[in-house]
């Protein structure tokens, strides 16, 4: 159920801006997935120091100083955003909170949220979706274990969707005992999967799964995983949920196991840019398409995944609480920029490694 499109919005360069007009540039706007896009590789302007980074976790190194001029490129890094970016944010949020999802319709879309992602993979063929060719240079873990030498080592995608993190990683693949689980609580993502050309249970079973239900995946016991991947997942995931993904994908672990994952960050445009009815509680929202999504604050972020606070549990002994040991995690901002109609875009994702004790 990983969401495969990004949402972006965008405040326009000149000030002051009228915010009818800025609402209406911001609904005219396509979605892309936040690494699909074809952004300026992680290079720094400067020729001096034109290298690839080298610590997945710098996010980039081309940086906006004062004196240079904001639409020059496509994209910047480590970019906060503006004044008037903040203030209309502050007018957006406001406006989310006074008009927010009905009580029948927040029934009806938390209950089943499955529901709405068959029908979301059932209107979005396969091709719809753009390979995560990215993650390998993020995570330098899963090229490790796809090393010919990496020996037996079993895999873990969670909202693997339409397999875009998973056919990709197996076509660089040289180890021949690497097995990919990848799970999705979507019957059509599975169904998408399996019929790929390139889909071979002998590297890879796809399966459906909900990382908040009661039992483990087919083919999965406790402690079995070296390596799980969320991507874009977590967020579809209601507040109540997180206890439970967390307890789920601790027990799936082996002890010094790893969790690689990326994820909506608080303030991102695609936070900004709901309008009326979309409001489901407080960084929660509901899409068009009945799809959910969460936007995460660092802070809280590391909060739940080291056991410290994880919205909807109830009070529990502390053998009971999972324990990762955060080993990274990053706010990922980028200044995206429409150079032709002289727009900016500010993005917000997290990006951590969790580690199992």
């Amino acid at each position: 159920m990983a969401s495969s499109r990004a949402e972006a919005a965008l405040i326009a360069a000149p000030a002051p801006v009228e915010s009818e007009k800025l609402a209406a540039e911001i609904s005219s706007l396509d979605i892309q997935e936040e690494k699909d896009q074809k952004m300026a590789p992680h290079r720094s302007h400067d020729p001096h120091h034109n290298q690839k980074r080298s610590d997945p976790f710098q996010f980039g190194s081309r940086f906006l100083n004062q004196e240079d001029d904001v639409f020059e490129f496509n994209a910047w890094d480590h970019v906060e955003t503006d004044d008037a970016y903040k203030e209309y944010a502050e007018q957006q949020f406001a406006m989310q909170r006074q008009s927010p999802v009905s009580d029948f319709d927040k029934q009806r879309f938390n209950s089943d949220p499955a529901k709405s992602w068959d029908a979301f993979y059932k209107n979005n063929t396969a091709n719809f979706f753009k390979n995560r060719k990215w993650l390998q240079q993020e995570f330098p873990v899963l090229h490790k274990i796809t090393r010919e030498d990496a020996g037996a080592i079993t895999l873990l995608e969670i909202g693997a969707g339409a397999g875009n993190t998973a056919f990709p990683i197996l076509a660089n693949n040289e180890n021949p005992a690497l097995k990919l689980h990848a799970l999705d609580y979507s019957k059509q993502a599975v169904e998408v999967m399996r019929s790929h050309a390139d889909y071979d249970t002998n590297f890879m079973q796809a399966d459906v799964w909900d990382v908040a239900g009661d039992s483990l995946p087919p083919g999965l016991e406790e402690g079995s995983v070296d390596v799980a991947i969320m991507v874009f997942i977590f967020s579809a995931l209601s507040p109540a949920e997180w206890k439970k993904a967390v307890n789920n994908v601790h027990r799936l672990l082996k002890p010094g196991g790893e969790v690689c994952f990326r994820d909506y960050g608080r303030g991102d445009l695609a936070q900004v840019r709901f309008r009326k009815q979309r409001y489901l509680d407080e960084n929660f929202y509901l899409r068009g398409d009945g799809t959910r999504v969460y936007f995460f604050d660092k802070d809280e972020l590391a909060a739940i995944w080291s056991g410290n606070n994880i919205e909807g549990s109830k009070e529990s002994n502390e053998e009971d609480t999972p324990s990762f040991v955060v080993e990274d995690l990053g706010v990922d901002r980028r200044l995206l920029i429409n150079r032709a109609r002289r727009l900016k875009m500010y993005r917000c994702w997290l990006q951590g490694r969790f580690r199992k004790k």
